[in-house]
This record gives C-alpha cells, structure tokens and sequence, in this order.
C-alpha cells in the first residue's frame, strides 16, 4: 500500500511539473542564448520591363496566366524570382553593401500573400567573409517571420539557428527591404 503511494505520488509531481514546464503560446523557450547576434538589411528591386540597370531580382518562371515583367493575379501566385540583392548594415539603398543576398522566392499561396524561400547571404567584406544558407516558408503578412538558418561557411562554418524578418519598407511589387535580424545558436 505504501508503495502505491509513493508511486502515486511521483506520478502527479511529474504531471505537474510537464504542466508548468510546457511551453506558452506554441514555441518553445531556447535552452540557452544565441552565439552571434546580427543584423542586415535586403535590398530587393524587382525587374518591370523597365528597370533593367537597376533591378537585382527578375521572375524566372511564371503560371500561364503570367508573364515575366509583371507579378501573376491573385498574390503573385505561381511566380518565381531569381535575386542577387545588396545586404547593407542600415536601410539606405546606397549604403556600402556588406554583401550579397543570393537565391530565390516562390510566391505559394493563393488566398494571401507568403512566399518559400532559399537564399543566401555572400560575404566578403573586412568585418565577415564566408556565406549564410537560409530556408523557410515566409507569410508575408505578418509583421515578423521567422525563417531557418541551415548553414554556412567561412566565419559562419556550420552555423544554424533563426532568421527573423520584418518588412522595412515597399514600393508596390517593384521595390522592398527586409530586416533580417539574425540569432545564431549553433557557432563553431
């Protein structure tokens, strides 16, 4: 009898401490503070048919209904863009770029604007040299979007961790910058 009780006993200190441990809100807390903490900004100039000079982002594939210099009805659905954007360590478009961000957006939604992304970021500057390889689903609605960090090379060798966008600033679908705060948990 007694035994029964011990073990009842320890089963409901277990219930309550997995009920007052669970995480809030649907994520989970981070075991322990980032590594490396940055922060840059994208710089994204879509080509129109008319910026050629300018652009740094051209749709490379586009549904049938589509074409390349204009992005497809309803919410760019369907549309492929290929980049090469200036990375800057502030908002100004004419900053000196710190690097480069390569890669590409899918617009994949249908009832709302969000795009799946993969990029990189190229550095080869006196502050970083090597890459930083992101991936993820990005809601474009929201006011911030969290993305994965899956890797890198050079000063980021094997770095994972979380990407952090916001929208900065737009001008209809030819022009945006992104924030992109970047937390690095994993640092070699």
């Amino acid at each position: 009898m007694a035994t029964t009780s011990k073990l009842m006993a320890i089963f409901f200190c277990l219930l309550i401490t997995a009920a007052t441990s669970a995480p809030r809100g649907g994520r989970k807390p981070h075991p322990r503070p980032p590594c490396q903490q940055l922060v840059f900004y994208f710089h994204d100039i879509l080509y129109n048919g008319h910026n050629y000079e300018n652009a740094t982002s051209a749709i490379i594939g586009s549904p049938q209904w589509g074409n390349k210099t204009t992005v497809a009805t309803p919410y760019n659905f369907g549309d492929l863009v290929a980049f090469d954007n200036h990375i800057t360590l502030d908002n100004n478009l004419h900053s000196p770029p710190v690097g480069r961000a390569q890669g590409m957006y899918l617009y994949d939604q249908k009832s709302t604007y969000g795009a799946w992304l993969s990029f990189s970021f190229l550095f080869n500057s006196t502050d970083y040299v090597g890459t930083l390889n992101f991936v993820g689903a990005d809601p474009l609605m929201n006011k911030t979007r969290d993305i994965s960090v899956v890797g890198g090379t050079g000063d980021f060798f094997m770095a994972r961790g979380v990407a952090t966008l916001s929208t900065d600033s737009f001008e209809g679908d030819v022009y945006f910058r992104l924030r992109v705060e970047i937390n690095l948990y994993e640092c070699w």
